[in-house]
C-alpha cells in the first residue's frame, strides 16, 4: 500500500474509533437524564444536566493544556487514554454514586479536549492541502454515524417501556461501555505516515503547540467578536438537540408506553439531518457564488420551525418532568410525528451553522487556524455548560425563548462578519492587480 493509501486507512480508522465512542458517549447523553429519573437508589442525587454543565465547562478550560499534553505523550496513546475516561463515565451509570458521577464528569472534560486536540494532530499530518477536505469529509460523516447506531439500539430495547427499570439501565450501560472501549483500542491500529515535505511537518507543530497569546489576539478581533454570537448559539443548541428534547420526548406519557423507545428514534432523525446537511452544505461551500449566508439563513429558519412544532407540540413542564412523566399538553394534541420531524429539523440547522462557522473560521484566518478554532471550541463550550446548568430549572418555552433570541442575533452578526471577511478579500484582490 502507497502513502496516500496508509493515510486514507488511518482517516477511516480514525472516524470509525469516533464512531464507536461517540455510539455509546452520544447516546449516553441522549438518555441519561430519563435514567437518572428511573434510579430506585435514595442515595442518588445527581442530574445529567448538571454534569454536562461539568463536562463542557472544564473542556473549555482544559483547551489551554491540552496541546501540552498531546505533545508529550502523542496522539495515540492521548486518544487511547481519553477514551478509557469516557468508557469510564458510562460505566459509572452501571452502579452510580453521586461522588462517582460529578468526579466522572470533571474527568471526561479534561479528556474532551485532549481527545479532540489529538484528532486534529492525526487529519493534519494523515492530509495533505490536496486531501484535508476529503479527509474532514470522511471523518465527519462517520463520526455523525454514531447517531443512528446507539439510539437504534434504545428505540429496539426500551420499545413499550414505561419505565427503566434496574436491569433495563445495566444492561443498556455495559453495552455502551463495551461499544466505546472498542472505539479506543481501534486508535491502536492507526500507523504513523510516511515522512512528508517540512510544510506539513511544520502545520502539525503549529497545531500542537498553539501560542495561548495567539489565541487571546484572535479572539477580541472585529470578525471573532462577530462570529462569537454565533457560536454560543451552536453552543446552546448543541445542549438542546442533544439533552433536554429527547429527556422531553421520554416524558410525555401522551405518547403512550412507546415514549421511553423514542428518545432512541428521534437521536436517529438527528443524524439524519446532521448528515444531509454536512454532505450537503459541506459540498456547497467548493460554490463561493452565494456565500455563506444563504446557508445559515436556512438553519435559521429551520431552527425556527422547529422551536415553534415544539412549543405547540410538548408539555412545557417536561425538561423538568419527574420519572413519572408529564400528563400536561402544548397546544396542540401531542404528535409523535411532529416531534421526529422537529428532531430532523433541529439536526439539519445544526448542520447548517456549523458548516458555515467552520468555513468562515478558515478563510478569514488561514495563517492561525490552530488557535482560532481553539476560540471556537473554548466559546462553543463555555455556552454549552452555561446552557445544560439552566436546563435543570428552566421550562421549556423558556428555553425555547432563549435560543430564538440568540440564533436571531447569531445570524445577524455572521451575515455581518461575511460582509466584513469579503469585503477585505475584495480589497486584497484589488490591491493585488
Amino acid at each position: 500500500m502507497g502513502p496516500e493509501g496508509k493515510k486514507l486507512l488511518n482517516i477511516i480508522i480514525l472516524g470509525f474509533g469516533f464512531m464507536f465512542m461517540f455510539t455509546a458517549f452520544q447516546t449516553c447523553g441522549n438518555i441519561e437524564q430519563t435514567v437518572i429519573k428511573s434510579f430506585n437508589s435514595t442515595e442518588f442525587h445527581g442530574s445529567g444536566y448538571t454534569s454536562m454543565a461539568i463536562i463542557y465547562g472544564v473542556f473549555s478550560a482544559s483547551n489551554l493544556v491540552a496541546p501540552s499534553v498531546v505533545t508529550v505523550i502523542g496522539p495515540q496513546v492521548s486518544m487511547f487514554l481519553s477514551g478509557l475516561l469516557y468508557s469510564g463515565y458510562i460505566a459509572m451509570f452501571i452502579h452510580p454514586f453521586t461522588w462517582s458521577f460529578y468526579t466522572a464528569s470533571v474527568l471526561v472534560g479534561i479528556a474532551a479536549a485532549v481527545l479532540w486536540t489529538a484528532q486534529g494532530n492525526v487529519l493534519t499530518i494523515n492530509s495533505t492541502d490536496r486531501t484535508i477536505g476529503r479527509n474532514s469529509g470522511i471523518f465527519w460523516s462517520l463520526l455523525q454515524f454514531s447517531l443512528f447506531f446507539g439510539n437504534l439500539y434504545i428505540y429496539l430495547a426500551w420499545q413499550g417501556h414505561e419505565r427503566i427499570s434496574d436491569m433495563d439501565r445495566r444492561t443498556v450501560f455495559i453495552s455502551l461501555t463495551v461499544i466505546s472501549l472498542v472505539g479506543c483500542f481501534l486508535f491502536f491500529l492507526i500507523r504513523k505516515p510516511d515522512p512528508e515535505a517540512s510544510s506539513r511537518s511544520e502545520a502539525t507543530e503549529s497545531l500542537l503547540q498553539t501560542d495561548s497569546a495567539d489565541a487571546c489576539k484572535i479572539s477580541v478581533t472585529k470578525e471573532m467578536l462577530l462570529l462569537s454570537v454565533s457560536i454560543g448559539y451552536t453552543g446552546l443548541e448543541l445542549t438542546f438537540y442533544s439533552g433536554v428534547y429527547g429527556t422531553c420526548i421520554g416524558a410525555m406519557t401522551r405518547f403512550g408506553s412507546d415514549a421511553k423507545s423514542l428518545i432512541g428514534l428521534s437521536g436517529i432523525c438527528i443524524g439524519i439531518g446532521e448528515i444531509l446537511g454536512g454532505g450537503v452544505f459541506g459540498m456547497l461551500n467548493k460554490n463561493k457564488r452565494f456565500g455563506r449566508n444563504p446557508v445559515v439563513l436556512l438553519g435559521l429558519i429551520t431552527h425556527f420551525v422547529a422551536f415553534f412544532l415544539i412549543f405547540l407540540n410538548i408539555a412545557s413542564d417536561a425538561p423538568l418532568a419527574p420519572e413519572g412523566g408529564t400528563d400536561l399538553k402544548a397546544f396542540i394534541t401531542p404528535s409523535v410525528g411532529v416531534a421526529l420531524f422537529c428532531s430532523f429539523l433541529l439536526g439539519l440547522g445544526d448542520s447548517c451553522f456549523n458548516t458555515q462557522l467552520l468555513s468562515i473560521i478558515g478563510f478569514t484566518f488561514p495563517d492561525n487556524s490552530a488557535p482560532a478554532f481553539a476560540v471556537f471550541k473554548f466559546i462553543q463550550s463555555i455556552m454549552a455548560a452555561v446552557a445544560f446548568f439552566y436546563s435543570n430549572f428552566l421550562l421549556l418555552h423558556w428555553q425555547l425563548l432563549i435560543l430564538v433570541i440568540v440564533g436571531f442575533l447569531g445570524s445577524v452578526t455572521f451575515f455581518v462578519a461575511e460582509w466584513v471577511t469579503e469585503s477585505r478579500r475584495r480589497d486584497s484582490d484589488y490591491d493585488s492587480i
